[in-house]
């Protein structure tokens, strides 16, 4: 369910008086992750490698409060439910937006996940779920990346975690993520725990 709430009854009052009129609002953090346990949890359960970080990125999330919270348009909304979104490559060459409901239990997730993606590619249509606060992601592994930032846009304030090819060498995996987020909706301390929460649930996985 998706409600307006007066920014003032908040924990982001005074952020949102702050930033909510800002021309950049968002900022970026990266980070390296060990994902040693994430890809052999893919590689022996027949598992797809982005379903099971989309999970850990949900799970992480799901017990942060700022995360069910979001500026839009001057207005500061509630949520009660997160989704995660996922571009998908469609069969036509071009992509689509695919939103993901979160849930805790794993196996229903990676259905929906497939089920949703799946359709997504051979239809060329993108779904949308607009009662959750939705998280996106964007997977660019065509090439080894260091960092990235997305556009800055009062279009779009939603918080995106991004990643490339993930590296291997010897025993370890790992990749670096960056994660970006609006400063109404969180403060830099909420968005480096949400990165150690997610290392952690990588790790736990």
């Amino acid at each position: 369910m998706k409600q307006e709430v007066n920014p003032k009854d908040t924990n982001r009052a005074v952020a949102f008086e702050l930033w909510m009129k800002s021309p950049m609002p968002m900022v970026t953090l990266t980070k390296t992750f060990d994902v040693t346990r994430l890809y052999k949890v893919s590689q022996r359960r027949a598992l797809k490698f982005n379903m099971l970080l989309c999970w850990c990125i949900g799970k992480a999330a799901s017990g942060i409060e700022e995360f069910y919270m979001l500026p839009e348009n001057g207005k500061m909304y509630k949520y009660d439910r997160l989704a995660i979104n996922v571009i998908v490559n469609n069969c036509n060459g071009g992509i689509n937006s695919c939103d993901v409901p979160y849930c805790d239990d794993l196996e229903r997730f990676n259905k929906d996940y497939t089920t949703l993606t799946q359709s997504a590619s051979s239809s060329c249509q993108s779904t949308f779920v607009d009662d959750a606060m939705v998280i996106g992601t964007s997977a660019m592994t065509a090439t080894d990346l260091d960092s990235i930032v997305n556009q800055y846009t009062d279009q779009f304030c939603n918080p995106m975690v991004m990643w490339g090819r993930y590296r291997k060498k010897w025993l370890k995996v790992t990749f670096p993520v960056s994660f970006q987020f609006h400063h109404v909706q969180m403060d830099g301390g909420h968005a480096a725990h949400f990165l150690e929460e997610l290392q952690k649930v990588i790790k736990s996985i």
